[in-house]
């Protein structure tokens, strides 16, 4: 047995080790590392669940929760014994992860009160509007409040029931500590916060409460949300129970201490180290954000933008767009079945590689084709259902290169809309991080991505499995040298020797992607008419 793998195996049985576990769109992913040098990845596991639609409702089960999370704990278990030769029976730190936003609420007896409601719905847009005048704040659909004042308009009957209510990551940690608390990044898409106290805003919380007195009089939103805790504090520890949820075998031992539980996106910007200002990141997946940390605030609200936190506190301004790479897949899967047909079986990999290296052959301005990857409505683009499509003038040049090219610039089309906002704003970047799988292919997306946003775009080596990871990060950091704050943790023992693929903009495709997303824009006309009609 090699030196490493004897250290390892020692960190192992010792608990110096740090798990991360993250609930995406698709998949739930688990990561171990070791707690002393989180760059050392010790083991992985990993299950794949799906959102339903039921009764026109994004949702998920949570019995799918728990049963999909000790699938995933399993496999990274197995992983351990098969690498290492041991059995994972103590965590040194333990991180949760989750999809930002969305409504879980509960009754006194910790009861879900109506099915879990995820950042996907679109239903909230009276109470967005409300609440965003009301507050003076941007309030997007997929927000929390936003939830939870659409059902006071509705007049649902549970909503005199609920006790708490919070996000999937603050669910997960609750069961698995007995603590009610959130990260301030998640808690920032719950409600809004004050940078200066790194808590609730004080005064909208008297806002809310004056506008639900009448119709929802028990309401007390303060009584009802999570604690906030930042990034370095502990924010409980594993239960016997918890550790029951996550190892029904009974190896896993409770007493691990948990930091406070966090969004997708804050764990995006840990995994690329875009938590200080001029630095931002873009994550893709089944959704795709960008985060942009802020060097001061915003001149006026606009509906584009979220107004939320690093997970340490600090001010980011967030373009979120519901539709990412899903209907992109979906095209892969539709070429990888013709070249199964004519007898060539390729592997999803193989599909995406040859697809993506076809794109750079395509049009700068892919031809005149558009490409609209919207499976559920954008309220970036208006858009309250979605209608994923393709459009073209008769004069438009139809060719694979073409088509892909317009696939990969429609992921980044209503994102480059609100960041264009940003750009009118006079927020200026040195440098954004992008991870996701979009970005295994070398060369392509990225490059894209560059041109889309007319700014230097890195990808590092934990590009497309980097949210458990992060998150894993954040679970080291509690054992971080007293008085260090995130970014210099970061940057001195986590990304010191950190190697990046930096790829800057080609002029040609930032003038195809401008080209590209004027004739975007004015295609969403289209784009609204087919949800009118269908």
């Amino acid at each position: 047995m090699s030196e490493t793998k004897t250290t390892d195996a020692t960190a192992i049985l010792e608990g110096r080790t740090s798990l991360g576990i993250e609930f995406g769109s698709t998949r739930i992913k688990a990561c171990l590392v070791r707690s002393d040098d989180p760059n050392v990845v010790l083991a992985v596991g990993g299950h794949e669940w799906e959102n339903r639609f039921e009764d026109r409702v994004w949702t998920y089960a949570l019995d799918d929760v728990w049963s999909g999370v000790q699938a995933a704990y399993a496999e990274l278990a197995a992983d351990v014994e098969r690498r290492h030769g041991a059995r994972l029976e103590a965590i040194g730190a333990i991180g949760v992860s989750a999809m930002m936003h969305g409504y879980l609420a509960f009754d006194a007896e910790g009861e879900l009160l109506v099915p879990f409601r995820t950042w996907r719905n679109t239903s909230t847009g009276p109470a967005a509007a409300e609440l965003s005048e009301r507050f003076g704040f941007n309030i997007p659909l997929r927000w929390s409040i936003a939830h939870l004042y659409q059902a006071v308009l509705d007049d649902e009957a549970h909503v005199g029931d609920i006790r708490s209510f919070t996000t999937l990551a603050g669910y997960v940690h609750r069961r698995l500590t007995g603590r009610d608390v959130l990260g301030v990044g998640d808690a920032s898409g719950m409600f809004p916060i004050d940078s200066a106290t790194g808590d609730y805003d004080a005064r909208l919380i008297g806002v809310f409460d004056e506008l639900v007195a009448s119709r929802a009089p028990g309401v007390r939103i303060a009584d009802l949300l999570p604690e906030v805790l930042p990034a370095g504090r502990e924010a409980g520890r594993l239960t016997a129970e918890g550790a029951e949820l996550l190892d029904p075998s009974g190896v896993l031992q409770p007493g691990s201490p948990l930091c406070p539980p966090e969004g997708d996106a804050g764990t995006g910007m840990v995994a690329t180290n875009a938590v200080l200002p001029r630095t931002g990141n873009v994550s893709a997946g089944t959704s795709i954000f960008a985060m942009v940390v802020l060097e001061r605030p915003l001149a006026s609200a606009h509906h584009e933008l979220d107004l939320v936190t690093t997970p340490a506190g600090d001010p980011v301004a967030m373009v979120h767009c519901n539709n990412g790479a899903s209907e992109l897949a979906a095209w892969a899967g539709v070429f990888g079945r013709f070249a199964e047909a004519t007898g060539a079986r390729l592997s999803s990999d193989a599909v995406f590689e040859g697809l993506f290296r076809e794109a750079l052959e395509g049009e700068a301005d892919a031809g005149g084709l558009i490409a609209y990857n919207h499976l559920a409505g954008e309220p970036i683009a208006g858009l309250v259902e979605g209608r994923p499509m393709v459009l073209r003038t008769p004069d438009s040049r139809l060719t694979l290169a073409n088509l892909m090219r317009a696939q990969i610039y429609g992921v980044y089309g209503t994102l480059a809309l609100g960041m264009r906002v940003l750009a009118d704003e006079g927020v200026e970047l040195d440098r954004m991080y992008a991870h996701g799988g979009i970005f295994r292919t070398a060369g392509v997306a990225q490059r894209f991505l560059a041109g889309a946003l007319e700014a230097p775009v890195a990808v590092g080596a934990t590009a497309s499995e980097g949210g458990a990871w992060g998150m894993a990060v954040l679970a080291s950091y509690l054992s971080a040298p007293e008085g260090v704050d995130l970014g210099t943790y970061l940057e001195q023992h986590v990304f010191g020797d950190a190697a990046f693929e930096t790829v800057r903009p080609d002029p040609a495709d930032v003038a195809g992607f401008t080209a590209y997303l004027d004739r975007y824009r004015a295609g969403l006309a289209a784009e609204a008419a087919a949800v009118d009609a269908l």
